[in-house]
């Protein structure tokens, strides 16, 4: 027999061999012992399918074999499945539902590979459904349809019993009573966790939102004050213990439910405002108890106050970062917390000023501070953090300014680098125009380096110039130091020629500038001639002058030594004290008392001695402290006067309530200017015919061009 004569396979035949197989299928789902396919079952039920589909008519057998397919199914979930869900209920019926489902798609993909030569052809052509689409309809059709209702039922009860239907409000309610706050956010974040995972698991995804925002409700809003404000283990108490990731899951969650962090970031500010507060007063204890003794004690414990407020914001900038996320709401408490207490002073000194100290404490030769360069720059960045809680950063720049002049003109500071790296910082802090006085100061100490050099050349080339003594003249810009006293001392005769020679020499460099000679800032060194041997004496100007005097006179009255030096008494007494009464006694002085009286007699002390061949003999340093204040005062004056100016040249009319404001608001970066005195400037200005009130309304302002 031929290939062409191949023997033709009517349909009760064929199908009674393709029925084995299904039952083989169905044997092997259900669990039955049941050998598996091998690939010749496969081929013979495959070949089966394909002979009877390719017979020609009338035994071509398509459209009953395609009929007989989706039968098999109907029949197998007829017979199997469905009485297998019925007589189950909840969880099992859902268990046994998956599982059927499962064996459901097996099937599915068994029988499509049978009668896979009916979907190349005969269902292509005749526009059916796909066997795979054709088993998968009848599981929704058959199954589906029928438990549906139960299978949601079920599942909504496997989710009530997994929460205990209430579960989370009565949960709360013990949660709250038992658990310290702590191990009471544990279980809430578990419970949000499992939440989360149960949507991913059983509903579809757009009940999310509303599902965890439930939980959250019933979990943390309800009991957010109780908890927060549990005694041992809430919000305060985890702040007092530094327990960050506590405070990191309590950040977390509270950042979930509206308004949550208010009370957290409040408490936040609460604590950090009373640390920092109690720094102040520790600080304040400390230095009252000090008052007796030395000034450089009180001073060394303002800088550990300091030290200390650097180091509590270290710690409050690491818990931005570790606990809160770098959230702006913190960082908007931490501002007006260290601001609270940043602007409160200790032991009488501003804040201002205390920071200025501190920085100068760094920076000059021989502080307290004994630090790397690394360790430096790290504080110096510091500090000017700090600075933008400080209200008065005009009182710290000029206290700075002060300190900066000591450093600078007495060769006091430790690294010019520092110098200028720290006005870097501050100038991008602060803005150009805070640090252009302290940068025009730094620049005029190189400046002034050049100009001795040059001074120098000029004596060596001009042989007639010749001071008399070795001189070394540092020459400021008025505008950019601190403003200093200018007296006409009356030189000794010795140092008069000097000054004149470096007069000379300066009007070879520049015709249009005034020199003005600040003597108070001066030093000499002298060679005092004793019985028992002679010394150096380092001494100021002011000293060396008067010290000069006893070269032609063995006793001098005070009133003489006054108008021969043309010092104030102020000047006077400090200097003589400095010289008769404190630790080096170069003058005797009759009567021998502690203290400086108009009536004293002064001879020159022949027989003193020290141990040492070179001494300096300090003069007691006048406390700037209140000229200081008094000059910020006085060009706040300006400030304020030139800012109501600008806004009334801008604004023409305006009332007095909101020029007042724009005036606060311009000047806030710099000080916090005082209403009185605003109203007291408006008052001159208007007396000097820069404003003029309404005279209908005495609140309104206008401005006179």
């Amino acid at each position: 027999m031929t290939m062409n004569e191949r023997k033709t396979i009517d349909l009760e035949q064929g199908w009674e061999f393709m029925q084995k197989g299904i039952t083989k299928l169905k044997n092997i789902l259900e669990g039955l012992p049941e050998p598996q396919f091998s690939s010749e079952d496969y081929m013979m039920l495959y070949t089966t399918i394909y002979n009877m589909y390719t017979q020609k008519p009338p035994h071509d057998y398509s459209q009953q074999l395609y009929d007989k397919y989706r039968e098999s199914f109907e029949e197998y979930i007829t017979s199997s499945v469905l009485p297998s869900l019925r007589e189950k209920h909840d969880e099992f019926m859902l268990r046994e539902l998956v599982k059927r489902w499962t064996n459901h798609k097996v099937m599915v993909r068994w029988l499509s590979r049978f009668f896979h030569y009916l979907n190349r052809y005969f269902i292509a052509r005749r526009s059916l459904p796909p066997l795979n689409e054709v088993g998968l309809t009848c599981f929704r059709e058959l199954v589906y349809q029928e438990v549906n209702a139960k299978v949601r039922d079920a599942v909504i009860s496997l989710i009530d019993q997994e929460r205990e239907a209430a579960y989370y409000s009565r949960k709360a309610a013990n949660w709250i009573v038992d658990d310290s706050c702590p191990d009471y956010m544990l279980k809430a974040e578990e419970c949000l966790k499992r939440e989360k995972d149960r949507v991913s698991n059983y509903l579809h995804s757009s009940s999310e939102p509303k599902l965890l925002e439930k939980v959250q409700h019933e979990l943390l809003s309800v009991w957010a004050n109780r908890l927060l404000d549990k005694e041992h283990s809430g919000c305060h108490a985890l702040l007092r213990d530094d327990k960050v990731e506590d405070l990191s899951r309590m950040f977390r969650l509270f950042s979930k439910i509206p308004r949550g962090l208010d009370p957290v970031s409040s408490t936040f500010k609460q604590h950090v405002t009373a640390e920092g507060t109690a720094l102040v007063k520790l600080a304040e204890d400390a230095a009252s108890t000090k008052k007796a003794e030395k000034r450089d004690v009180v001073g060394l414990q303002e800088q550990v106050f300091v030290r200390k407020v650097i180091e509590l914001h270290d710690k409050y900038l690491a818990y931005m970062n570790d606990c809160f996320q770098n959230h702006t709401l913190f960082h908007k408490v931490l501002k007006e917390a260290f601001e609270a207490f940043c602007n409160k002073g200790v032991a009488g000194s501003s804040s201002a000023e205390l920071l200025a100290t501190f920085c100068d404490n760094i920076l000059k030769k021989g502080g307290s501070e004994k630090l790397s360069d690394e360790a430096i720059e790290e504080t110096l960045e510091k500090v000017v953090k700090l600075l933008a809680y400080i209200s008065d950063k005009d009182l710290f720049a000029e206290f700075y300014r002060k300190k900066l002049a000591r450093r600078l003109l007495f060769d006091k500071s430790a690294n010019d680098d520092h110098e200028r790296s720290i006005l870097t910082k501050l100038k991008q802090q602060c803005g150009g125009q805070f640090t252009s006085k302290m940068e025009g100061m730094v620049t005029d100490l190189t400046l002034a380096r050049e100009n001795q050099t040059n001074f120098e050349e000029y004596l060596s080339n001009n042989r007639n110039a010749n001071p008399g003594i070795d001189l070394t003249v540092t020459v400021l810009t008025t505008g950019f130091w601190p403003s200093y006293k200018s007296f006409d001392l009356n030189l000794p005769a010795e140092m008069i020629k000097c000054v004149e020679v470096f007069r000379d020499f300066y009007q070879t460099k520049t015709k249009h500038r005034k020199l003005t000679w600040m003597y108070s800032l001066g030093t000499c060194n002298l060679i005092g001639k004793f019985e028992p041997k002679t010394m150096e004496l380092i001494v100021t100007t002011y000293q060396a002058s008067a010290l000069l005097l006893f070269n032609s006179s063995d006793r001098l009255s005070y009133s003489e030594i006054m108008i021969q030096l043309n010092l104030t008494d102020d000047d006077v007494v400090r200097l003589l004290h400095s010289l008769s009464c404190a630790k080096y006694k170069i003058l005797n002085k009759e009567p021998n008392t502690k203290t400086i009286s108009s009536t004293d007699q002064f001879e020159f002390n022949s027989k003193f001695t020290d141990k040492m061949r070179r001494i300096k003999i300090p003069l007691p340093p006048v406390d700037e402290k209140k000229k200081v204040i008094e000059d910020v005062d006085k060009d706040r004056r300006y400030a304020i006067d030139a800012s109501i100016v600008r806004i009334m040249k801008s604004r023409k009319v305006l009332g007095h309530q909101q020029l007042v404001m724009e005036c606060v608001e311009q000047l806030g970066r710099m000080f916090k200017p005082d209403f009185k005195v605003i109203k007291k400037r408006i008052e001159d200005l208007i007396t000097r015919d820069y404003l003029e009130r309404d005279k209908d309304n005495p609140n309104m302002f206008r401005y006179l061009a």
